[in-house]
């Protein structure tokens, strides 16, 4: 057996496979977000490292773990984990949806017009290295410590081992590594005062980089495991999914919402706000577009509302609702596809004294797939165009919103089984890959074996009869934005 652990925003999930890729079993535990001030965003590493003690004793009442082969880890991108020499956390973790460094963002493309060029990617607020900055201007006295920067997932990796690692896929998201080299830049580091000491080390992510700790193994009650590096969340999907071939893509409905892509080669497009980053598989690349926040705005409509998600969505479908006149823009958490904006805000437009609950959710399903719209066109640009789309993520479980989706971005969307396993699956997949490449196996035809695509639940073809009424809802969406982005930055200045 072996073990995936994805460490999201909102919950860890731990899923266990056998030798020929089945889904044994899965648990998780939920994570609290704190947000001492608008746009914050962060985490309690420790409320990380407890999650996964209580995960993997839940895992230990459905399994045997001492079966277990090998581990594999996977997690939320660019959140600042920061260190002191002794290993110790110097503070909460600031998280990929933080939005407080915009003005560090800006400073950084004045100062270092080769961070571009280098990173392949703009500087925004959600990666890292604009984090880093922010702390050595605001928090000097933390920065004076600091030993390690550490990602999230890599946080738990140290705790499991003692060890500084990292995969490519996940350190491609800091813009400190330098995606076609996949290792870190010394030039990129430099520009926020790190050096190469005060990170990990870059592993691929199916590379086993050592094994538990006697203190963690038998925390854990657990043998002393092979660890591999991992992925970030978005690769790790990919591999779940068997998205690891050029010309494939999927869709995630997370949290955020990612439009993803496989690339054969590093393929750069920073000024159409696309993410190129390394896959986390050896010789493979990915280009994504993000939206901050996909499922989290019906979540937060709900909770709004005093209901449940799957009553929104019981009570959109018995109302036979298609079309409404409301719009919503999904800016809850600002935006990074295609606007790079921290300061943009939700918005509801078009509401009167007969607007109800369903039109609401429907504009909010419909805004989500939007903003899923603008991903594509960027991706478009920059020569990453799919044919068809997988989806996985937890709000891919409903098939209005999957129709919804496929005919709002006219494309074919497949989903598939496992889809809601997604991270969790694939750092096991890349912990079983490990295991049987350190036993001398080929790592070319491991991948074919085991990445496969999942079983196809579910076809979504794009219905053309609503083709007229998204195109133009499409262009009043886009033009909402322009039209308030002047009065979104009033408002933050207003309230700072």
């Amino acid at each position: 057996m072996y073990l995936g652990l994805d460490l999201g925003t909102s919950g860890l999930k731990g899923v266990v496979i056998d030798d020929d890729g089945n889904v044994l079993a899965q648990e998780s535990v939920s994570l609290v977000v704190t947000s001492p001030h608008a746009t914050w965003s962060e985490q309690d590493p420790e409320s990380w490292w407890q999650a996964c003690i209580d995960v993997i004793q839940q895992l230990q009442q459905r399994l045997d773990l001492s079966k277990l082969k090998a581990l594999g880890l996977s997690g939320q991108m660019h959140g600042a984990t920061l260190l002191n020499k002794q290993g110790e956390v110097l503070r909460p973790c600031i998280l990929w949806n933080d939005g407080r460094s915009q003005a560090q963002c800006a400073s950084l493309m004045a100062q270092f017009p080769e961070l571009i060029e280098r990173s392949g990617n703009l500087a925004m607020p959600g990666f890292t290295a604009p984090k880093i900055r922010w702390v050595q201007e605001n928090e000097p006295e933390i920065f004076d410590q600091l030993a390690f920067v550490l990602l999230p997932k890599d946080y738990l990796a140290y705790r499991l081992t003692g060890l500084m690692s990292s995969d490519c896929s996940d350190a491609a998201g800091t813009l400190w590594l330098n995606p076609q080299t996949r290792q870190w830049d010394d030039t990129l580091l430099a520009a926020t005062g790190l050096t190469q000491a005060h990170m990990p080390i870059v592993y691929e992510g199916c590379d086993l980089i050592g094994v538990l700790s006697d203190s963690a193994a038998k925390l854990l009650g657990l043998p002393q495991l092979p660890l591999v590096a991992g992925a970030g969340d978005n690769a790790a999907g990919a591999v779940g999914m068997g998205i690891t071939n050029p010309g494939q893509g999927f869709i995630s409905l997370g949290t955020s919402g990612v439009y993803f892509t496989v690339s054969e080669s590093h393929k750069a497009n920073p000024l159409n706000t696309v993410h190129a980053f390394c896959h986390a598989l050896p010789n493979r690349w990915h280009q994504m577009g993000v939206t901050l926040s996909a499922a989290n705005s019906l979540s937060w409509f709900a909770k709004l509302v005093d209901k449940s998600v799957a009553e929104l969505l019981d009570a959109l479908e018995d109302s036979e609702l298609t079309q409404t006149n409301v719009l919503f823009l999904p800016y809850l958490s600002g935006e990074r596809t295609p606007h790079n904006d921290p300061l943009a805000n939700g918005q509801f437009v078009g509401l009167t004294n007969t607007t109800n609950t369903p039109a609401m959710t429907l504009a909010i399903l419909e805004g989500v797939a939007f903003s899923l719209l603008d991903c594509q066109n960027a991706l478009d640009s920059a020569g990453s165009y799919v044919d068809e789309l997988s989806l996985i993520g937890g709000g891919a479980r409903s098939a209005m919103w999957r129709q919804i989706i496929a005919n709002v971005l006219n494309k074919r969307l497949i989903y598939r089984d496992g889809g809601d396993v997604g991270p969790g699956l694939g750092a096991a997949r890349l912990a079983l890959l490990g295991e049987q490449q350190s036993q001398g196996k080929e790592i070319e035809a491991l991948i074919a074996e085991y990445c496969t695509l999942p079983e196809v639940l579910e076809v979504h073809e794009p219905n053309g009869v609503q083709a007229s009424y998204y195109e133009h809802k499409y262009a009043l969406y886009q033009a909402v934005y322009q039209a308030t982005k002047g009065l979104n930055d009033a408002l933050a200045q207003l309230s700072s």
